[in-house]
């Protein structure tokens, strides 16, 4: 299995709309028992938020569905196995 992790400052914004457009791409092309992916942050400064509403409407202007119960994760050791 491919594993992905998109990392940013929060995971509210970047990383979780990079998430949900790259599984959006595995679901489309029928690769979702190949490739996992995951988003996460570098701080804990916006842990358990939820994604910023633009990142959602961006993504609902594009059709792809996301998780509205993600919350932002930080990056830990065992994200790096």
């Amino acid at each position: 299995m491919i594993k992905i992790c998109f990392v940013c400052l929060g995971n509210i914004c970047r990383s979780p709309m990079a998430e949900f457009i790259m599984k959006d791409l595995i679901n489309k092309n029928n690769l979702n028992n190949k490739i996992m992916v995951v988003s996460r942050a570098t701080s804990y400064e916006e842990s358990g938020n939820s994604i910023y509403p633009p990142a959602r409407e961006k993504l609902k202007e594009y059709n792809i569905y996301y998780d509205p119960n993600k919350t932002s994760i930080c990056l830990e050791k065992e994200d790096l196995d």
